[in-house]
């Protein structure tokens, strides 16, 4: 029994030292902005021991400023229950941990955008047990201490989205000219495809993977009703066509517009709001944000 006494404070004070060191503070984040982050650094001092010379290219812009659609596309991409979880999908950790056994190796994934802004500000690309375990308490702070929509804000800053690209507005000048408030609807699919490997695809090349992908994000938009100007637009020419006659261009009247939004797309290109999307290499595929809770 008097081991007992011994032991409890003993695991007590154990306890706490190991959670003021794997925990930073974060309630700065509240109302500053980070400077650098970790994987920031940890960039510069790859390109540093490669001989490269080679800046990070970050821009900050408040959340007003992203366009919506970039928000959106990004979490049907990332993270479908970002609105109602409290830092963890645990269906998606399920899966990531059956892949892991199944593949007989530590491989990570079916992580939320708050424990990628978690690894992002704080720790590595590291992929060990330890580090996850870290993640995990980071994340519990940053739910407990910022709102959805500032994590959301922070993350959409500090992403890396290219080589030396971080942040949305960067990543909207480097791959398409423009500031992240004028994005489309479909460059901010293709954008929100590259965020599981930032280094190795091009939101703004002709890469199959991309192509295809950002077409199916699109189609979840607008199925979702969150392209609607699209919807507008088709609706007012069809009604234009149609006023005209039948055959007036070639367009059948009352009929939606072919290659339009509201034209009817191939099954594989088109996934029911709940169908999970074929799972990347690098970490879970996203699956449709249930845009409903936000």
């Amino acid at each position: 029994m008097k081991k007992l006494l011994y032991i409890l404070p003993a695991l007590a004070f154990s306890v706490a030292a190991l959670y003021f060191f794997a925990v930073p503070d974060v309630s700065f984040l509240v109302k500053e902005n980070p400077l650098k982050t970790s994987l920031m650094r940890f960039r510069e001092a790859e390109w540093k021991a490669k001989g490269r010379e080679k800046d990070v290219y970050q821009t900050w812009v408040p959340y007003s400023r992203i366009s919506p659609y970039l928000v959106k596309a990004t979490l049907i991409s990332e993270d479908d229950k970002f609105w109602s979880h409290e830092g963890f999908d645990y269906d998606a950790i399920q899966r990531a941990i059956e892949k892991d056994i199944k593949a007989g190796k530590f491989k990570a994934g079916g992580s939320t955008i708050s424990q990628q802004l978690a690894k992002n500000l704080f720790l590595t690309p590291e992929k060990s047990a330890f580090r996850k375990f870290r993640e995990a308490l980071i994340t519990w702070k940053i739910e407990r201490t910022l709102s959805k929509k500032r994590i959301l804000e922070l993350y959409l800053n500090v992403a890396e989205w290219g080589d030396g690209v971080y942040g949305a507005e960067a990543a909207s000048r480097h791959y398409f000219g423009k500031s992240a408030s004028g994005l489309t609807a479909m460059e901010a699919a293709r954008l929100s495809v590259v965020l599981p490997s930032p280094r190795r695809l091009n939101a703004s090349g002709d890469q199959k993977y991309v192509n295809s992908r950002a077409e199916i994000i699109y189609d979840i938009m607008v199925k979702r009703g969150i392209v609607v100007p699209e919807f507008e637009e088709v609706e007012a020419e069809t009604k234009a066509e149609a006023a005209k006659g039948p055959g007036a261009s070639g367009i059948i009247a009352g009929g939606p517009l072919e290659g339009s939004a509201a034209w009817p797309q191939k099954d594989e290109a088109a996934a029911p709001a709940g169908t999970p999307l074929k799972e990347p290499a690098s970490r879970d595929e996203p699956r449709p944000a249930d845009f409903g809770k936000q």
